[in-house]
C-alpha cells in the first residue's frame, strides 16, 4: 500500500454482511483483505482458479506420461492400432480439459 491508507466505511444489509463474513472466512481472509481482493479481481489470485489450474497441471503431466509410453512403443516398433487411438483420446481428453478451464476463467 503506498501512502497513507484510505478508510472507507458503508452500509451493508444484515444478509450482504453475512455473505462478506463468510466469503471472507472461507478464502482465509479477513474481510477488507478479502473486499481488496474482489477490488484487484486478479484472476491467479482465485481459489477457484488455483484449484483448475492445478487440475489441468495435473491432467497434463498424466497424458504426456501416457505419450511418452506411446511413443516408446513406437520407437522399438510395437505401436499398433490400438495406439493411435489411445493417443487420440487423451488428445481428446486434454482438449476438454482445457475447455473447461477456460470457460471457468472466462475468456
Amino acid at each position: 500500500m503506498k501512502g497513507k491508507p484510505k478508510i472507507v466505511a458503508f452500509r451493508v444489509s444484515e444478509e450482504e454482511g453475512k455473505q462478506l463474513t463468510e466469503k471472507a472466512n472461507a478464502c482465509g481472509l479477513t474481510e477488507s483483505a478479502y473486499l481488496r481482493f474482489l477490488i484487484r479481481q486478479k484472476p491467479k489470485e482465485y481459489p477457484e482458479v488455483i484449484e483448475q489450474l492445478k487440475k489441468l497441471t495435473n491432467e497434463v503431466n498424466h497424458i504426456g506420461i501416457n505419450i511418452n509410453q506411446i511413443v516408446k512403443n513406437h520407437n522399438s516398433y510395437l505401436y499398433s492400432k490400438d495406439d493411435k487411438e489411445q493417443l487420440s483420446a487423451y488428445m481428446r481428453k486434454l482438449n476438454l480439459t482445457m475447455k473447461d478451464v477456460v470457460e471457468c476463467l472466462g475468456d
